[in-house]
C-alpha cells in the first residue's frame, strides 16, 4: 500500500492509486491535527487529490519531483486559501 501512517504522520508514497482514497480519508478523518508528506510520492490519482484538499491536513510536505509538485501543491494550496475562517 502507498500510504504508511506513524503517528499523525501520513506518509504517501510511490503511486497512489484511487484504491487508497477511502484508507487515507479514514485516517484524515481521525480527531487531532495530521501532517502529509508527500515527499516520496511519485503519483497521485484525482482522488487522493480530492480528500486532501477536502481534508485540508494542518500541515502539507510537497513532493521532491519538481513537476509532481508543480502540478498538485497549486491545487491543494488554493483549496487551502479557499477554507472557511482561512486567513485572506
Amino acid at each position: 500500500m502507498a500510504i504508511r501512517i506513524v503517528r499523525k504522520t501520513i506518509h504517501l508514497e510511490g503511486h497512489c492509486s484511487v484504491e487508497e482514497a477511502l484508507p487515507l480519508l479514514e485516517a484524515l478523518r481521525k480527531p487531532g491535527a495530521h501532517k502529509v508528506v508527500l515527499t516520496k510520492c511519485q503519483g497521485l490519482h484525482a482522488a487522493i487529490l480530492q480528500v486532501l484538499a477536502a481534508a485540508r491536513p494542518a500541515a502539507l510536505t510537497p513532493p521532491a519531483d519538481p513537476a509532481l509538485a508543480g502540478l498538485v501543491m497549486p491545487f491543494l494550496d488554493a483549496s487551502r486559501q479557499a477554507a472557511p475562517g482561512a486567513a485572506a
